[in-house]
């Protein structure tokens, strides 16, 4: 069974519980009401939350209006040393950070260790971003006129985060709006709300002023909470990572304010192996792309494509690797991959697995419950025999379940991929390099990784196409979703030099 307790924290202020944190301040919901958060590796409560609603979300977004006049005045280098001390005390607490993660999440410690790393990646980067905030000198088309553009923070921000990255999410929403001067309300994830809280404290410490960050939970207010943030006039910009379904519906809120918006919603990732591929690299990146975090990310392999020529091949390399897998509690030793966020997740890993084997797929690894572990853990699994009238061809699965579909013809795999109404991340692996221009350009994808199942980087933007949103985050293009460009045109500026 999984270890029941977390270990010690090194620091266990970094550990709040029903507060969040509005102007500076560890405050609860005015109700008073909470919401509980379990482990998800054995069920027991963790501990409680606020359960903030429209009051109280509104009194978080005039705070943060309040604070935004004199933060935007700060300079850039001002917001750079915040940010960078913030990245530095995250790096400092790694561990603490990790046992948190791991506890409400229920990703290995290994893992939570290197999101954690990831996470503070984004601070400082956006740390060096903030001062290079340049704008542009424009050769006017009129005689006599100077142009010239500067960026500007574009206010307040609503930022919402998920579950499945309660560190990483978040900063790289919070740094880019940091580093162009904005002030935001974040709304944690209320699977995953405690991680967050730990980040708030470590913003206190690296002197973020008050009303700045403010820190907000809900659970079973999360739509109100959500029309809250996208209906007010004063929040001039949302920032959104979930389901397709949920942005929609947030984009539909944000209509009458005319928010600026960025979203990053739901992916069905397609992992296309050719022929020439080196077969043991290959598998290797399927590996990465399809079970990191037992498959929960919107950019993990989801429709695994082969060449017929490589396909029994790289079945068989790709089992073995699979078989070698150990699941279970996140702080127990030698874990590979934790248990599924809660039974919802289970039931629809499980359905799609049926669905396979009814339709006359064959699971060759794994397939089952594990009950013997906790409620909410899946086998890791693979599958051989896809094909596109199976759920897998057109659902994102979101767990452990990886399935082979054989393929032929560049044509028709790049067919079956861009079938998909979304369109996050694309993955293939070839050694011809004219191969790898046509498929990354034919690929309807805003991200695509040749030779490589890892694509996240602070540095790289990160955005898909099609109805996984629009928007980037991470990259100098992440930054620029926080701000606006003014153009500024002077006349009269040709005139002779006097005494002329």
């Amino acid at each position: 069974m999984p270890n029941h307790s977390i270990p010690p924290l090194k620091d266990p202020s970094l550990f709040k519980q029903n507060v969040a944190y509005v102007n500076g301040e560890w405050i609860m919901a005015k109700s008073g009401k909470t919401f509980e958060v379990h482990d998800p590796s054995t069920g027991k409560l963790i501990g409680t939350c606020p359960e903030f609603d429209k009051a109280d979300t509104e009194n978080a977004i005039a705070t943060a209006a309040a604070a935004f006049p004199s933060f935007r005045q700060t300079t850039a280098r001002q917001r750079a040393r915040m940010l960078h001390k913030w990245y530095q005390l995250m790096m400092d607490n790694q561990e603490d950070l990790a046992k948190i993660i791991t506890w409400e999440n229920g990703k290995p410690l290994t893992d939570a260790k290197a999101e954690v790393a990831y996470a503070a990646g984004f601070f400082e980067w956006f740390s060096e971003e903030a001062p290079r905030a340049d704008g542009d000198t424009i050769p006017a088309s009129v005689p006599g006129n100077r142009v010239f553009t500067i960026k500007e923070p574009v206010g307040v921000c609503g930022l919402i985060t998920p579950w499945n990255f309660p560190a990483a999410m978040i900063t790289r929403k919070i740094g880019p709006a940091i580093a162009a001067g904005c002030t935001v309300v974040c709304k944690s994830p209320g699977e995953t709300p405690f991680t967050s809280l730990a980040l708030t404290e470590l913003a206190e410490r690296a002197g973020i002023p008050k009303g700045v960050v403010n820190v907000i939970s809900a659970l079973s207010n999360t739509t109100e909470v959500g029309a809250a943030l996208t209906s007010s006039s004063t929040v001039r910009k949302v920032s959104f990572t979930g389901s397709t379904g949920v942005g929609k519906l947030l984009m539909k809120q944000s209509a009458d304010t005319l928010k600026k918006l960025s979203f990053e919603l739901g992916g069905n990732a397609p992992f296309i192996v050719f022929d020439d591929a080196d077969l043991d690299i290959a598998v290797a990146g399927a590996i990465a792309s399809k079970f990191r975090s037992s498959g929960q990310t919107c950019v993990c392999a989801n429709r695994i494509y082969v060449q017929k020529g490589i396909y029994d091949k790289f079945a068989s390399a790709f089992a073995e690797k699979v078989k070698g897998f150990k699941v279970g509690g996140g702080y127990d030793e030698g874990v590979t991959h934790g248990p599924l966020i809660h039974d919802r997740a289970i039931s629809k890993v499980d359905a799609h697995v049926r669905d396979a084997e009814k339709k006359g797929a064959k699971v060759i690894v794994g397939g089952n419950k594990m009950p013997n572990l906790g409620t909410n853990f899946f086998e890791p699994t693979v599958i051989m025999g896809m094909n596109m009238k199976m759920r897998m061809a057109s659902e994102e699965t979101f767990g452990p379940v990886a399935g082979l579909f054989p393929f032929e013809t560049e044509k028709e795999v790049v067919d079956m991929a861009n079938t998909a109404e979304v369109g996050l991340a694309g993955y293939f692996f070839s050694r011809d390099l004219n191969r790898c221009y046509r498929i990354a350009e034919a690929l309807e994808t805003g991200m695509v990784g040749v030779n490589t199942g890892l694509i996240s980087d602070p540095a790289a933007p990160f955005g898909g196409v099609k109805f996984s949103g629009f928007g980037r985050e991470g990259s100098k293009y992440g930054m620029a979703e926080y701000q606006i460009t003014k153009m500024v045109t002077l006349g009269g500026m040709g005139q002779p030099l006097q005494g002329s």
